[in-house]
């Protein structure tokens, strides 16, 4: 047996009854990972990943149970992990090793999952690619000619092609649903302050938020349910009730009003990703939901708001590394001014110096109120674009890109037409709303679609019920690249 011929549930399953050791399934998934071609890890400590595995079986000769105790998975490297390279895909951070764990890390260790590395992502989340990574870019299991979607590419990447049963990933403006939605996989981000940022190396603080790519909804609640919880080391934690955000699996999909906006389905919207995403909207119509055409009108106003203000908090985030207490640091300079320049020069790529001086731009003198808060206006009537939305509807589909995956390279040096890719994911992150992907079938040159699923805030169990409930009736999350 070996980890991609299961899901998560069932390797728990296995696993619980002695038929399979956590060992062996991190030694199935190691080697796995060592004869991939995608180049989805930056960092992989097949000792450590092996003593955890020891570790998880032992816990279970001692008689202790648990869904995710002994099964393996992957972190986003921009969780600091202590014992493993925390890079942030980037030059700036890569030799750092950090002195503790994230605590997303900590909670799925104490869970008994075990670690198999960390995955490549664009510097800093920077990116919806993949290619904005100082390790260079990841390739789409599906099409190695392909990007795999970003900045959680290499997660996406390593669950579709078997290489882990799931990774977790974090979402900024989409950067969770497009590479699920582009690999073929299943990604869940959840409510903003659902998971702590604590560890989480950070972009822009209040979008940045932690969540998991899987095979299946199900398996993505499950590892949620560990994940999630308040965290008083994060100050945007939400202090919430423990949760299990499997409890509607099951609950038929028949009586729920699904609104459609109109604005997800208009003429930027290609071809092949419109037929698909309207099968799947007809698939859940014929499960008994109603879809009901309403109005986001803000949406094309997302693109502009989030660019400034993301870029605003990337410019004091990053502000941090300068060459002095770790990091890369220049090896040659005159003064103290040049080494900030040079370090600064040499340790971020193009993409991160963009958005830092598009950032440094609109939060200086004199462009604060024309720029910065009349983008955080609009993320206001944005939300509230939502919030009447839902006075309606039960939860709000759509796609969630508007085309395929494209090829490496090919827009790379077009950071607008980059950004444009953005349109259907950035709505539900201004408004710090749960959001999914789901596998929705495949459109030009066989590349994956998925379809995008929007709750009301902490209703992410509705959001796994329904993913469920389209996945029982489809197998587009079975089907796997060759």
């Amino acid at each position: 047996m070996s980890a991609q011929e299961r899901s998560l549930r069932r390797l728990a399953a296995c696993l619980e009854r002695g038929e399979v050791s956590a060992l062996e399934l991190a030694q199935d998934c190691l080697a796995r990972i060592a004869a991939s071609d995608l180049n989805a890890f930056i960092d992989v400590q097949p000792e450590l990943t092996l003593a955890q595995a020891r570790e998880a079986d032992a816990r279970r000769a001692r008689g202790e149970a648990g869904t995710l105790l002994g099964v393996p998975l992957a972190h986003k490297d921009i969780f600091v992990t202590r014992g493993w390279r925390s890079t942030a895909g980037s030059r700036m951070l890569e030799h750092y090793v950090s002195p503790f764990d994230a605590t997303v890390v900590e909670r799925l260790a104490a869970a008994g999952a075990v670690c198999l590395g960390k995955t490549n992502c664009d510097e800093f989340a920077m990116g919806g690619s993949n290619e904005h990574s100082w390790f260079g870019p990841t390739r789409n299991p599906w099409d190695r000619a392909a990007i795999p979607g970003g900045s959680s590419g290499g997660s996406a990447a390593a669950v579709a092609a078997g290489l882990a049963p799931a990774a977790t990933g974090t979402d900024t403006g989409g950067s969770i649903r497009q590479p699920a939605a582009m690999c073929g996989v299943t990604g869940l981000k959840p409510t903003y302050g659902r998971v702590s940022r604590h560890g989480m190396i950070a972009f822009a603080s209040s979008l940045d938020q932690g969540g998991v790519i899987a095979a299946s909804a199900e398996d993505c609640a499950l590892v949620l349910g560990a994940m999630a919880g308040f965290d008083a080391r994060d100050s945007t934690s939400v202090e919430r009730p423990g949760e299990d955000f499997t409890r509607e699996i099951g609950r038929p999909v028949a009586g729920l009003r699904i609104g459609v906006p109109r604005e997800f389905l208009g003429d930027g919207l290609a071809a092949d990703v419109r037929a698909a995403v309207e099968a799947a909207l007809a698939e859940l119509r014929a499960l008994g939901a109603t879809l009901v055409d309403i109005s986001l009108p803000q949406t094309e106003l997302a693109i502009p708001a989030y660019y400034v203000i993301a870029p605003a908090e990337a410019s004091s985030n990053l502000a941090r590394f300068d060459g002095v207490r770790y990091g890369h640091r220049a090896a040659h300079y005159a003064d103290l001014r040049e080494m900030y320049d040079r370090s600064r020069g040499e340790g971020f790529g193009a993409e991160v110096k963009r958005r830092v001086l598009v950032g440094t731009y609109v939060l200086s003198a004199g462009y604060y109120d024309a720029y910065y808060l009349q983008a955080q206006k609009l993320r206001r009537l944005i939300a509230d674009d939502f919030r009447r939305a839902f006075e309606s509807v039960d939860l709000v589909a759509g796609p969630v890109a508007p085309t395929v995956a494209w090829d490496i390279g090919s827009i790379v040096d077009d950071p607008v037409s980059n950004y444009l890719a953005d349109v259907y994911t950035l709505p539900a992150s201004l408004a710090g709303l749960p959001g999914m992907s789901v596998p929705a079938g495949f459109g030009r040159g066989g590349r994956p679609v998925g379809l995008q699923l929007i709750g009301r805030w902490f209703e992410e169990a509705r959001l796994v019920g329904v993913a469920h409930a389209f996945q029982q009736a489809t197998d587009w999350h079975l089907q796997r690249p060759a």
